[in-house]
C-alpha cells in the first residue's frame, strides 16, 4: 500500500481526450519527464493512492501533457479519471539535488532556528499568488510562506527543512 507521505503531487488529470483513453494532465512539476527509472504515476482515486503505468505521454503546452496509461483503452475507461489528483513517488527524487516542486516537501518537519520545533507540513497552498506551507503541530496550523530565502537547508534522509523565520511572522 502506498502512504501519502510517500508521495508528492504533481498535478491533475482534466478529461479524456480521444478515443483510445488518453486523458489530458495539467501539472505543476514535469519530474515525470526528467527522473529516469519511474514509469508509473500514482493516482488518488477513492481516497486509495493507485499506480499507473505510463505507457506513453506527450507534451501539449509547459504544463499540459496527453498521458497514455496501460490498460486504459477507451475514453469510457479515462472518463473515471476526471478532476483526479496526480502523485509522483518521493523515492525517486531522493537521488535529485534540486527539488522543483513545493509539494514534495508536504510531510517535512520544519525546524526554525529561532523558534526551535514549528510541526510538520502537511499541505501546500498554491491557490493564491504566494505559495504557502500548512504546518500542522498539536491541532494548531501554521502558515508560512513558501520562500526560498527562509531555507537554511533540506535534510531529505531525515525529512526536515530548517528555516530562518523573519520576526513577526508568525506572531
Amino acid at each position: 500500500m502506498i502512504r501519502a507521505d510517500e508521495v508528492f503531487k504533481i498535478g491533475i488529470i482534466n478529461k479524456p481526450h480521444g478515443v483510445k483513453g488518453e486523458v489530458s494532465f495539467t501539472f505543476t512539476d514535469d519530474i515525470f519527464d526528467r527522473v529516469e527509472g519511474c514509469d508509473y504515476l500514482i493516482l488518488l482515486l477513492d481516497g486509495i493512492l493507485v499506480p499507473f503505468f505510463i505507457e506513453g505521454y506527450r507534451f501539449r503546452s509547459d504544463n499540459a501533457a496527453l498521458v497514455k496509461f496501460e490498460g486504459i483503452d477507451t475514453a469510457e475507461k479515462a472518463r473515471r479519471f476526471i478532476n483526479v489528483e496526480v502523485y509522483f513517488p518521493k523515492k525517486y527524487m531522493e537521488e535529485q539535488e534540486n527539488v522543483t516542486s513545493w509539494n514534495f516537501f508536504v510531510g517535512f518537519r520544519v525546524e526554525d532556528i529561532r523558534h526551535g520545533d514549528l510541526g510538520r507540513i502537511v499541505d501546500v497552498d498554491d491557490t493564491t499568488v504566494n505559495v504557502l506551507f500548512v504546518i500542522e503541530k498539536a491541532g494548531e496550523e501554521i502558515l508560512l510562506p513558501a520562500h526560498e530565502e527562509f531555507i537554511l537547508g533540506v535534510d531529505q534522509k531525515k525529512k526536515c527543512l530548517r528555516v530562518n523565520v523573519p520576526e513577526g511572522l508568525l506572531e
